[in-house]
């Protein structure tokens, strides 16, 4: 089963995105690097509650 997540920009602590991951698969929390809208960049954003 899917789990909503939420993921937060590490500069800026906005959170930007909601995607499902599947816990089974990845039980840890999960890191990308995808646009921040308000930092105008490229930035790592990981998983919150």
């Amino acid at each position: 089963m899917r789990t909503k997540i939420t993921l937060a920009c590490t500069e800026c602590k906005r959170r930007n995105y909601n995607t499902t991951k599947e816990k089974k698969n990845h039980p840890d929390r999960m890191e990308t690097k995808k646009y921040c809208r308000f930092c105008k960049t490229h930035t790592l954003h990981k998983e919150t509650k």
